[in-house]
């Protein structure tokens, strides 16, 4: 069974995201999407947060699982099982990035196998950060994220107090 874990903090998930998600989960028998838990960053969403949307958003693709993970990729591949890594590129910038981390991985764990895929192009400038960032200023993400996500971060707003989406 060839398996794979496509990591990320998906702080929101976005339709690029989904993207790569979607086109990932046919070239392997399974697929796995970590959740970083990164004590480094404060997030929007908590991680048991990002999960349950992440599962709501996969549940037609039967052979995806939503897992949240901490500490090295390399440790959770291994526990996971998996054979590789996916990791998406929208711009040469991610790649030079992406590179190193995949060398690094490969020293570490040197069956581990990284692939890239391209976001594809109505994508390539999308970012969570920048979809937090319209949001913030009331602006409309709807061609950015699912409903789902759209939901979640109006309830946070409104928790918080901040502008409408």
């Amino acid at each position: 069974m060839l398996r794979a874990v496509y990591p990320g903090s998906f702080d929101p998930v976005t339709f690029g995201h989904l993207d790569i998600i979607t086109r990932s989960a046919k070239l392997v028998d399974e697929l796995i999407v970590g959740v970083l838990v990164n004590n480094a960053k404060s997030p929007l969403f908590s991680v048991e947060e990002r999960v349950k949307i992440l599962e709501k958003t996969v549940e037609n693709l039967p052979n995806v699982k939503v897992i949240p993970f901490e500490g090295l990729l390399v440790e959770f591949v291994r526990k996971m099982e998996a054979q590789m890594v996916v990791r998406g590129l929208r711009a040469i910038t991610d790649f030079e990035y992406e590179l190193q981390m995949a060398q690094t991985n490969h020293k570490l764990e040197p069956d581990l196998e990284t692939i890239f895929l391209t976001t594809g192009l109505e994508y390539s400038y999308l970012s969570s950060s920048t979809v937090k960032e319209v949001a913030a200023f009331g602006g409309d993400i709807s061609q950015f994220v699912p409903d789902i996500v759209i939901e979640r971060m109006q309830e946070k707003m409104d928790k918080k107090g901040e502008c409408k989406l």
